[in-house]
């Protein structure tokens, strides 16, 4: 018998080639559950978000910094919750709020969502147009009009399960703020103290600053585009009859909640570093007041290098492209839930005419936003703070869907989730009263 040569190099890459196959197999399989929840988790740091955080960070350092870590059991709930809404029934969120409350208040609803999401996708293509000129010297308004039709056409062109992997890749340019702040070199005791501790709003700006942040973590859009996405993916596995896709197995819908729990988390510490780097570099410095997108970028150059202002700049352009879609493809679902259209980005632009035109029709208007003169960056925050103010409403509905055993099939959401929601709802109607208050 041959006894094995334990100094023959193939000897050893034998012994090693299974266990790295099967660590590869792992990684592929935990990359394969991640879907929805991950792409929803990113598009929620779309510019508006990193406009609102920059301002937070600018404004009130590290004042802020605890609302990261708050509010990431409270959107991953909340976001699992209109998960399992869409998986569960096989519509998406305004088809299910449709069994439960009359249609004029869901038109009302879907208009409001259509009108604060294309003013949404203004500012942030103006954001991404700023931040390309800033990297290129080409007037930005080339750049409004450049991105806008090309991300229409694309969403159009494009069927669903390629438009879901681009968003899902293009979720890694949120890294570029992770590493922005370590070039800067915090000083992390410090910085882990006040993280920890939270500290109460302080006058009417930081009232509007917290409901801007709780607007633009937990936001309206995110709800819809969420549960619909789950019925593209079932869509997408062939489950073309709504029979075909109610309810869930337990195993989909642990998949879920560790692709929803990943993108939150994934979403809410990008939140946190970009906080921080505004925080440790404007507010610092005596910078609290951000005007426009280039203003932010061009103080943080000579603070924190030229390094972290490209990378600073990039992201702001390859998130908008993430988000930019997702906006509008929520405010078309509603509409379309709503009206009974003929809906999905799985069909062609022949097959649901009304559906694409809304999604056209809101990228165009924002195009034309871009032209009457608004500032981007007040408009990002104010349109954050608007969807703070309009989605405890919004959670309300979704909290009486997602209760009732008949709507869900038989899988209601769980009595944590429930009363995790429940508080979100509580205290987003909290922070909107002391805006008014305080």
């Amino acid at each position: 018998m041959k006894e094995t040569d334990h100094n023959d190099p193939s000897t050893t890459i034998a012994a090693i080639k299974p266990t790295a196959l099967k660590r590869q197999s792992h990684v592929r399989k935990l990359l394969g559950m991640l879907g929805p929840g991950v792409v929803t988790g990113a598009a929620d740091d779309d510019p508006s978000g990193i406009a609102t955080y920059s301002i937070a960070g600018a404004q009130l350092g590290t004042g802020m910094l605890w609302t990261a870590f708050v509010t990431w059991p409270m959107m991953g709930c909340v976001q699992f919750m209109c998960a399992r809404i869409g998986m569960v029934t096989g519509e998406g969120l305004a088809s299910a709020l449709r069994k439960k409350f009359p249609k004029p208040l869901l038109i009302l609803a879907s208009l409001a969502l259509l009108s604060a999401n294309t003013v949404n996708i203004g500012a942030d293509l103006a954001g991404m147009a700023d931040a390309a000129q800033m990297l290129t010297t080409i007037q930005s308004r080339f750049y409004v009009i450049f991105f806008g039709i090309g991300i229409a056409v694309a969403t159009v062109l494009f069927p669903y399960k390629q438009i879901a992997s681009i968003l899902k890749w293009l979720a890694l340019v949120l890294f570029a703020y992770v590493v922005t702040t370590f070039l800067i070199g915090p000083d992390w005791p410090a910085i882990i103290r006040v993280t920890f501790v939270p500290s109460w709003p302080k006058g009417h700006e930081a009232w509007a600053t917290l409901v801007a942040i709780l607007g633009t973590t937990i936001s309206p859009y995110l709800f819809f585009w969420q549960a619909s996405q789950e019925v593209e993916e079932e869509k997408a596995m062939g489950r073309n009859l709504l029979k075909s896709r109610e309810q869930a197995t337990e195993g989909e819908i642990r998949t879920r909640k560790l692709d929803v729990g990943v993108g939150t988390f994934f979403s809410n510490l990008v939140m946190y570093f970009i906080i921080l780097t505004t925080a440790l570099t404007l507010h610092q410095h005596g910078i609290t007041r951000i005007e426009t997108s280039r203003q932010a970028a061009e103080a943080l150059r000579p603070l924190a290098g030229n390094f972290a202002y490209i990378l600073y700049t990039v992201g702001i352009v390859g998130v908008g492209f993430l988000a930019v879609p997702t906006l509008a493809g929520s405010a078309a679902y509603a509409l379309a839930e709503t009206f009974h259209w003929k809906q999905g980005l799985d069909k062609k632009f022949t097959q649901a005419r009304a559906f694409y035109s809304v999604m056209i029709l809101s990228t165009v208007m924002g195009i034309g936003i871009d032209f009457a003169g608004i500032n981007p960056v007040k408009a990002l925050f104010w349109t954050a703070v608007i969807n703070g103010l309009l989605a405890p409403f919004l959670l309300v509905g979704i909290l009486l869907v997602a209760s009732d055993p008949a709507i869900m099939r038989g899988q209601p959401s769980s009595r944590l989730s429930t009363i995790v929601v429940a508080i979100t709802t509580l205290c987003m109607f909290g922070a909107a009263v002391g805006l008014f208050i305080f």
